[in-house]
């Protein structure tokens, strides 16, 4: 598997210049397109939060503040790419052309549902690059996030608000034995290559019936990647903030792990280690589910 196509999903300019980092450090370390989508507002999603009773002028005030809401993103977003651009000299160039020479870059817009725009663009990439959720109630990142997860078949990373300078050299992989967790591997797999240093980190309070570390050692050897085995895990802290800081003791700037091993909604009520991925990591993190 070779990286050359990289999708990288903006529908705000919250933390949308770490996303733009790491998309741009990722696109040049494999001579990769970078594709930054924009979905704008679509009258069809609007036409659905009119609610009854409301006069024709309250409704077109409705449309009209909505839609000039969506332009006032749109121009903020793409002033962001095009600043990325001067600073990274990255050429840009049409979404369907193919740039052998070096990494390229093309801003992409669309109106329509954001969710099955984003899930369908992501299908024919090889990898994407999405922001950190906002807990604070920034829903495009989130729905965005999950769209990818659960919609595309892709391996996604996801760049926390301050992206470390590095992406890839130093990563920690997240084992459980689950099919997430092997997705995640092979989504990883040219990152991997490239590192230079693989650890896999596993416990016996997250290992769920499947493979255990010792036969990921062995996969990886195959594919010419040496990688370590460390057990986590204590008896006072939750597995996802174990295994966060056993990432930070190696010094990781990557944590590839698998998404929603247990169902979306058991993880939202109850806690696990994806929600504490997403809503603290402070590296970047490659999910697959």
């Amino acid at each position: 598997m070779c990286i050359r196509s990289i999708l990288l999903p903006l529908a705000g300019m919250s933390n949308a210049e770490s996303a733009l980092q790491v998309g741009g450090y990722l696109a040049s370390m494999f001579n990769a397109h970078l594709s930054v989508l924009h979905v704008g507002t679509d009258m069809q999603e609007i036409g659905p939060l009119v609610g009854e009773g409301m006069s024709g002028a309250m409704v077109e005030d409705m449309i009209t503040a909505a839609m000039k809401e969506s332009a006032s993103r749109l121009k903020g977003v793409h002033q962001l790419f095009n600043d990325f651009i001067q600073r990274t000299h990255i050429p840009v160039v049409k979404a369907e052309t193919h740039h052998p020479d070096g990494p390229s870059a093309s801003f992409i817009t669309h109106t329509g549902h954001t969710r099955s725009v984003v899930s369908f663009q992501a299908r024919l990439s090889d990898l994407v690059v999405v922001r950190q959720p906002n807990p604070e109630g920034d829903v495009s990142s989130s729905d965005t996030l999950h769209a990818v997860l659960f919609e595309s078949g892709r391996g996604v990373i996801i760049v926390p608000p301050v992206a470390t300078e590095t992406v890839g050299q130093r990563v920690c992989i997240g084992w459980n034995g689950t099919v997430e967790a092997a997705s995640a591997i092979h989504h990883a797999l040219p990152l991997l290559r490239r590192a230079d240093a693989v650890h896999i980190v596993h416990s016996p309070a997250y290992q769920r019936p499947g493979p255990d570390a010792r036969h990921v050692a062995a996969f990886l050897a195959r594919h010419d990647i040496a990688a370590t085995i460390h057990k986590f895990g204590s008896d006072y802290r939750p597995v996802g903030e174990d295994m966060l800081a056993t990432a930070h003791s190696f010094d990781a700037d990557l944590l590839v792990m698998g998404a929603y091993s247990h169902s979306r909604l058991r993880q939202m009520i109850l806690g696990g280690v994806t929600r504490h991925m997403l809503e603290n990591s402070d590296i970047a993190v490659l999910m697959s589910r």
